[in-house]
């Protein structure tokens, strides 16, 4: 099965905790921010991810206690340029807004991109 099939199957089967996570990501709802659910990134496929703040977001269950996968995983994530927040379900089921409020502080936390120079001017080099 193609990466792309797979992820839009996991989009069709997301867990409780990544329903109510897209609820309050999707359609610019976190203060206009853009967020992807169930988006291939290379090999892998992440549970959210917002380009501009090169930031991802998972959900994660038991199986992801201590995972070796995971770790290996992060760092390539991470080798690329992006920062990874993990949250237990159960803290995304009971503790919502501590969870969207972190969310929140990384994305304002993410550099700005260069600001780029005026129209036929060059940088320093």
């Amino acid at each position: 099965m193609k990466q792309h099939e797979f992820a839009r199957q996991l989009r069709r089967r997301m867990t409780d905790s990544e329903t109510l996570l897209w609820y309050f990501l999707r359609d610019h709802r976190m203060n206009g921010q853009k967020f992807r659910r169930q988006q291939p990134i290379g090999e892998y496929i992440v549970d959210f991810v917002h380009f501009g703040a090169r930031l991802i977001v998972e959900a994660d269950g038991s199986q992801h206690l201590r995972s070796e996968s995971d770790q290996q995983r992060d760092a390539w994530l991470k080798a690329q340029g992006f920062r990874v927040l993990r949250f237990w379900n159960d803290d995304i089921l009971l503790r919502t807004q501590a969870v969207r409020e972190a969310i929140w502080v990384a994305i304002c936390a993410a550099p700005s991109p260069p600001t780029p120079l005026p129209q036929g001017e060059r940088g320093w080099g």
